[in-house]
């Protein structure tokens, strides 16, 4: 029996799942099972009940959660006070990203923190901010770059690094072109391209909507900016974007600020309370990356 094969049993007990569970540590789903296995064959026991669609804890396997979940928050611990002795961080650092954005300084404060700890494994994961949320509160994730409404995150330590009004960007000779300035009733006459559920950017101005009573038609929705500009471009739609983000397509589309949508869509980073070494160090790094202008891609 090892730490990695306990970690593997508690990832698999709370998702309930293994491919989920191999998916939060980082490894293929035939490699969890084994591992599973052979904790099974030490123990002399099955840990899981397989039989259903969603993975469920034995008898056996309901009596050692509690005890492996000790012994791998102890085995935290230790890693945890002889780095702070010596000055040495090891270990993962799991970070989130919301998908779709691309934003340079995070790269940056990344590379920075492998330069200075050679010895920690980064890992980067993209996926909506709703999810992000939930991987940094059940601990999946250290740390997440998210799109959100609202300047803090439920639960979480947060740090907001870009915060910007929202634009309708239209091609070259559509009629919105011909205002300095849009609202979503002039909205409502046109099919809206969108990021979808989950994001951001997608939050603030479904809330703003509902707060009006307006009901734009969402026609087409991705997950990245670019292909938001390009359905766009096609005259497909009217995109909404951030001002940083239509920044980039000024030779092919035209931006015009909602007036009514006042709340900021932000860009912040999250993390649980009380973080490691390895947290505390990262988020020096991105602080300082994040100092400079950010703009998202």
């Amino acid at each position: 029996m090892d730490l990695r094969q306990l970690e593997y049993f508690v990832a698999v007990a709370e998702e309930q799942n293994f491919t989920r569970a191999a998916e939060r540590v980082h490894i293929s789903q035939s490699g969890v099972s084994a591992q599973i296995r052979q904790l099974e064959r030490e123990l002399g026991a099955e840990l899981f009940d397989r039989s259903a669609r969603i993975v469920t804890l034995t008898v056996a396997g309901k009596a050692a959660l509690e005890h492996a979940r000790v012994a791998l928050t102890a085995a935290g611990a230790v890693s945890q006070a002889v780095g702070e002795v010596t000055g040495l961080i090891r270990g993962r650092l799991a970070v989130g990203m919301v998908t779709g954005c691309t934003i340079t300084p995070l790269f940056d404060a990344l590379a920075a923190f492998h330069r200075s700890h050679p010895g920690v494994e980064v890992s980067l994961l993209e996926d909506s901010s709703d999810r992000l949320a939930e991987g940094v509160r059940a601990g999946a994730l250290d740390l997440a770059l998210i799109g959100t409404a609202t300047a803090s995150v439920e639960g979480l330590d947060g740090l907001t690094v870009v915060s910007e009004r929202l634009v309708a960007a239209v091609p070259p000779g559509h009629p919105l072109t011909r205002r300095r300035r849009v609202t979503l009733r002039d909205l409502e006459s046109y099919p809206i391209v969108c990021m979808p559920a989950g994001t951001g950017l997608r939050a603030v101005f479904d809330q703003a909507c509902a707060a009006q009573h307006r009901r734009p038609a969402i026609a087409l929705q991705a997950s990245a900016a670019d292909a938001l500009a390009d359905l766009a471009a096609r005259g497909l739609g009217v995109a909404i974007l951030s001002t940083s983000m239509a920044v980039g397509y000024r030779d092919r589309l035209a931006a015009r600020i909602i007036d009514d949508v006042e709340a900021p869509a932000m860009l912040a980073l999250i993390w649980r309370g009380g973080p490691g070494p390895a947290v505390r160090e990262a988020l020096v790094h991105l602080r300082r990356a994040f100092t400079g202008p950010a703009t998202p891609g």
